[in-house]
């Protein structure tokens, strides 16, 4: 289905195991449509540096990484003309050091976030590399995404969360690796060994970002609730991320698009407890919270009624292949809506002065309001060859 290029497990040797340049390959290649690019990798950070662009043509390109990762958007070039980039990419895979493995979901096995390669993908109208080159960055701040589907690197069109979107914000000083999933909750998170799995990965400084509430309403058990159990699986991620020398932070879950029935211009409270029971946990235990809760409320009544779809996933029948019915998803975001709740999570993290991360954003980046959100008419985006219209886990 994709077109792939992977590089052997040779060339790895005779670069020789403690190398740092993984890679360094000029590839001089432009498609009409998307390719990608592989190397076999151990776990951890690279730094990536892409010359876009071709001798004889203009291109357009974009790059995205492993699971859709957004970053680099828009690159044009004229005939002659290249452009450079560097950012870093982190790999994983599903086993822990020291022992044990992540429980993945059957969906996952499948997924570019779990395999053994890191994963280029280039896109857009012309998409042009001239060359790669991947060498191990063992120094750069990593931040670690803990949640569910709405911040989960979706494998698959037209899903998309903002956890994929915010790596294309930050410089090549500043790693993403996001270790969330679609259905899951702190509860399922830690018992699938994933916090195990970001701990064997975290170094001093670091920062784990939690997002959850969505899933975790729903669980029933005995003890089951936002102020006792839910409460709990967030003071061990407090507990254990600062054992381990790393930063936490809190993020309120995003609204679901459900509107007022009388004027169907207020957006409905439908988390419950959840989004103060994080709160208080907060306040108790010093975590920054960054209000995705009270944000995408006002992005959605910005946008209104209508428009809030086409920050969803609302697509009519026939949109894509094989697509019988209508999608018409309330909670789960399209790449025009993750790429909106991304830049609110980045003005969070400004709100909050975490001058490690922000002092890293790319220069291109403007300060972002919610209450005057980008026009979703003008949005661009290239779909990855991998589509499917079965809805993600959780709602």
């Amino acid at each position: 289905m994709k077109q792939l290029i992977i590089l052997s497990m040779l060339l790895l040797a005779s670069v020789g195991a403690d190398a740092q340049v993984i890679v360094d390959s000029v590839l001089n290649r432009q498609q009409t449509k998307p390719f990608y690019f592989s190397v076999p990798v151990a776990d951890g950070n690279y730094k990536v540096t892409v010359t876009l662009g071709n001798k004889k043509k203009p291109a357009h390109t974009v790059v995205r990484a492993e699971s859709r990762r957004l970053f680099v958007e828009n690159c044009i070039t004229k005939k002659k003309q290249f452009a450079t980039y560097s950012f870093i990419v982190n790999k994983r895979s599903p086993e822990i050091p020291g022992g044990g493995k992540v429980t993945l979901k059957a969906r996952e096995h499948d997924y570019l976030n779990w395999d053994n390669l890191l994963t280029l993908e280039f896109n857009g109208k012309s998409p042009a590399v001239q060359r790669i080159k991947i060498e191990r960055d063992t120094t750069v701040t990593t931040v670690f995404l803990c949640g569910n589907s709405t911040v989960v690197d979706q494998e698959l069109e037209p899903w998309a969360s903002w956890g994929q979107m915010i790596p294309r914000w930050f410089t090549d000083k500043v790693a993403v690796s996001n270790h969330a999933e679609s259905g899951l909750t702190a509860r399922t998170f830690i018992n699938g060994h994933r916090l195990d799995k970001v701990l064997s990965m975290l170094k001093k400084g670091d920062y784990v970002i939690c997002e959850f509430g969505h899933n975790d309403q729903k669980e029933k058990r005995e003890g089951d609730g936002a102020w006792y159990h839910f409460s709990y699986q967030l003071k061990i991620f407090i507990d254990r991320v600062r054992k381990a020398g790393g930063e936490i932070i809190f993020i309120t879950p995003t609204q679901r698009r459900r509107f007022d029935d009388a004027t169907h211009s207020k957006i409905q409270e439908t988390h419950g407890d959840y989004p103060d029971a994080m709160r208080a946990v907060a306040r108790r235990e010093q975590v920054p919270v960054i209000e995705l809760h009270d944000m995408t409320r006002t992005f959605f009544e910005t946008l209104g009624y209508e428009d809030s779809k086409r920050a969803l996933v609302h697509y009519p029948a026939g949109t894509f292949a094989g697509q019988t019915k209508a999608l018409e998803d309330n909670t789960h975001f399209n790449p025009y809506g993750a790429y909106e709740v991304a830049k609110m999570v980045v003005m969070g993290l400004k709100q909050h002065g975490i001058s490690r991360l922000v002092d890293h954003l790319r220069t291109e980046w403007k300060d972002y309001d919610p209450a005057k959100p980008d026009d979703p008419a003008a949005f661009e985006w290239y779909p990855s060859v991998k589509q499917d219209t079965v809805k993600p886990d959780g709602n």
